[in-house]
């Protein structure tokens, strides 16, 4: 080996540690860090500016300049170790397990550990240096990236997989495995991600479970109903529930009401209605969280690709996304499936099946009534046609089922109060 090859191998493998120290330093700064750097220092104010605004340009081409070093060196040393011996499999094998080493301590280990202690300081010829080979070869870099994206299945990363979320996916995780995260934070940073790809239809109350108001009921049955329900905005529809004509708030309602008596009977509920808010079901949550945000909608109907009512979501639906479940202080899911009150009377859990009702109650329904229907609770929203709300009212026989308490922030009906009757009466609508 000559003196002008060895040269050039220790100072292709020391450039690609410059490198690797480089891409460490990079990303351990943060904005402050990088503030405090251009006040002292007001020359490498362009360059870290363009690092803010495109980090994973810089990233990308630190990591293939790099990757070309250590590369290039390990087939120099391989040229010179083959040429000397004609034993070229072990001598092969030699040089990648001694280039493994070598590239494992100088370039990987050594640098980036020095990268994250000497952030600042490593950081100004760093980003002097890949601001440079960004202009030179950034072209290369996106063409690379765009072949890879073209042969690997699935949706590609535009800016590469080398800078993406999944690497920052791999640092919480890392955070949080060294107790510098907890674990609700880790798994509210990686909702934050999701959201970029939850659609709309993923999270929204599905029509079925829609609680909604006719337009023609009066002041005095629209605030019943929020009352009953616990929704202080509740969707009105016209000729059906495809047909939602605006949203009525409880608050305008009662002030109505609270300034002019006779209104209570007197007006319906769509003379109070304000503007409902109209959002496709395959729009990202994301976007529809920066949308209610900016509009301060808390409320928006979701539309399916027919224009037909899908369901509806809140701000809150989004917001349980990120931060988990929202339970209220009354709630309390160890609820029994049956709980006897006296000899006619007994409390039981939507989620108790309708066969293991049928056995304890001796009741009997017949195959149309049952039909598409599994518990209790979805017995009863068959048939009063809606969402049951407190107060809703079935009869089956010999028995009538009155919906009785509500849960979570859907108010979703958790508890049936069973009480025995003697003649079968008709379906009981409160609204």
């Amino acid at each position: 080996m000559t003196i002008t090859n060895l040269f050039l191998i220790i100072s292709l493998l020391l450039f690609a540690g410059f490198l690797a120290g480089s891409e460490s330093a990079l990303t351990s700064l943060s904005r402050r860090l990088i503030e405090e750097i251009v006040e002292s220092k007001p020359r490498y104010a362009k360059p870290f500016q363009r690092l803010i605004d495109n980090p994973s340009r810089y990233l990308n081409v630190l990591l293939l300049v790099r990757k070309g070093c250590e590369l290039t060196a390990t087939v120099l040393v391989a040229d010179y170790a083959i040429t000397g011996d004609d034993s070229n499999f072990l001598v092969l094998a030699s040089v990648v397990v001694i280039m493994l080493a070598i590239s494992y301590v100088v370039v990987g280990v050594g640098p980036r550990t020095l990268g994250k202690q000497h952030a600042v300081k490593w950081a100004r010829p760093a980003v002097i240096t890949a601001d440079l080979l960004a202009k030179l070869l950034g072209p290369l870099t996106n063409l690379l990236i765009a072949i890879g994206n073209a042969l690997t299945p699935g949706r590609g990363f535009k800016s590469g997989p080398f800078a993406s979320e999944a690497e920052f996916r791999d640092l919480v995780d890392q955070a949080s495995e060294s107790g510098f995260v907890e674990e609700s934070e880790r798994e509210m940073i990686h909702s934050v991600f999701d959201l970029g790809e939850t659609l709309v239809r993923e999270l929204m109350v599905p029509r079925t479970e829609m609680v909604w108001i006719e337009s023609g009921k009066t002041l005095r049955q629209g605030l019943s109903l929020a009352l009953r329900s616990g929704f202080t905005r509740i969707p009105v529809i016209s000729e059906s529930l495809d047909n939602v004509i605006g949203i009525a708030y409880v608050k305008d309602l009662a002030k109505r009401v609270h300034e002019h008596h006779e209104a209570e009977q007197n007006e319906n509920v769509e003379e109070h209605l304000r503007k409902a808010t109209f959002v496709p079901e395959t729009k990202t949550a994301a976007d529809l969280l920066k949308e209610m945000q900016s509009d301060q909608i808390h409320m928006a109907i979701v539309v399916d690709e027919y224009g037909g009512t899908a369901g509806l979501i809140t701000i809150e639906d989004i917001l349980e996304e990120i931060v988990g479940e929202i339970a209220d202080e009354y709630d309390d899911d160890e609820t029994e499936e049956i709980e006897w009150l006296s000899e006619d009377r007994a409390r039981i859990s939507t989620r108790l099946h309708v066969e293991d009702f049928t056995q304890q109650f001796k009741s009997e329904f017949s195959p149309d009534e049952v039909s598409d229907v599994d518990t209790i609770g979805g017995l009863i929203a068959k048939q009063l046609g809606r969402v049951p709300i407190p107060g809703s009212t079935i009869t089956v026989p010999g028995w009538k089922l009155t919906a009785e308490r509500p849960a979570g922030r859907r108010h979703r009906i958790i508890t049936v109060l069973a009480e025995r009757v003697t003649e079968a009466s008709e379906v009981i609508d409160h609204l």
